[in-house]
């Protein structure tokens, strides 16, 4: 065989196993019992916030941790560690998708997406004055 026939072959092998390693290591969508089967792989929860717990951030004691208590999709609430600032209108959202991975009890988050009322949803009245 030639030789540039055996570096195509490596290089098509290598890229193939780089292609294969990036979907193994891909976050997907689960709730808090599968976060916890798997404590060190990163999960996508949804979820909605626990009424009635408290939000806690403290800027003046640490800017990069803000703690609050969610619900998934299936009812289990879980203690949600963000390691980053409290969002802006955090509380007013209708959805919230947490990034991480579980740590005993606790959900450590990297990051947090939300779904906030649309300022745009009035009532019927509203919308047939705009027309």
């Amino acid at each position: 065989m030639k030789r540039s026939y055996i570096i195509g072959i490596i290089l098509v092998a290598v890229a193939f196993g780089v292609i294969i390693s990036t979907v193994n290591s891909s976050s997907t969508y689960a709730t808090f019992s599968e976060a916890a089967a798997h404590p060190g792989k990163v999960y996508h929860v949804v979820g909605k916030l626990s009424p009635g717990r408290p939000l806690v951030y403290n800027p003046e004691t640490n800017a990069d941790l803000f703690v609050f208590y969610l619900n998934d999709n299936e009812g289990r609430e879980c203690k949600v560690m963000l390691n980053k600032a409290k969002p802006q209108d955090f509380e007013k959202s209708e959805q919230v998708v947490i990034i991480g991975k579980m740590k005993d009890d606790a959900f450590i988050a990297s990051d947090v997406l939300m779904k906030c009322p649309s300022k745009y949803n009035g009532n019927e009245a509203q919308r047939k004055e705009l027309q």
